[in-house]
């Protein structure tokens, strides 16, 4: 067999190989995910400080906090608060890049922590399931320990049980009432 043809037929096979790899790990079912337990068993006692925000200040707060988290990650993330969340980002792929939205519902859950429950997903014009975006975004981006993405339900766990603000005072949710602009959180300073 002439040299030309095998060379050839080497590199496509490669090139074939490689695609049907990408497209597996695409469609490769996601691993559970266990949520981070609190980091306090009981609940922290003090003095407790309620504050009422609007949308575009928590928006600010919220990205102040995680400002350092995504530097140097392959997949940056930008989002804003409005009647929902919306996280933007790029992806690239084969040196294309790809824009993906998503839209979360936020839900208080019964610790004061958040759940972004996920509503929307958009990514360029690709039909990928919202589970293995997900999943890239939790394996592409560092988070800090107090965000977990969690694939299979498609929502993303912020523990704000575990986000220490200053000197051993703890956040926790209360409202959040976006279509009206109101938020509610409840500062606990520990007492003496």
């Amino acid at each position: 067999m002439n040299k030309w043809k095998f060379a050839f037929f080497a590199l496509a096979g490669t090139v074939l190989f490689a695609i049907l790899l990408v497209v597996y790990l695409a469609t490769k079912p996601v691993d559970g995910v266990n949520l981070a337990k609190s980091s306090e068993s009981e609940e922290i006692k003090g003095n407790v400080l309620v504050v009422q925000t609007t949308t575009k200040e928590f928006e600010s707060i919220s990205k102040k906090y995680l400002k350092d988290t995504a530097k140097g990650s392959p997949l940056p993330i930008d989002f804003t608060i409005g009647d929902d969340i919306q996280l933007k980002s790029k992806l690239t792929v084969f040196y294309t890049e790809i824009p993906i939205t998503m839209n979360f519902e936020p839900i208080v859950d019964e610790k004061g922590n958040i759940i972004l429950k996920q509503t929307e997903m958009n990514v360029g014009l690709l039909n990928i399931p919202p589970e293995t975006t997900m999943k890239i975004m939790r394996d592409s981006v560092e988070f800090p320990s107090w965000i977990t993405v969690n694939p299979n339900k498609a929502e993303i766990y912020i523990d704000l049980s575990r986000v220490n603000i200053a000197t051993g005072s703890r956040v926790r949710a209360k409202e959040l009432d976006l279509p009206n602009d109101k938020i509610l959180l409840e500062i606990i300073v520990p007492g003496q």
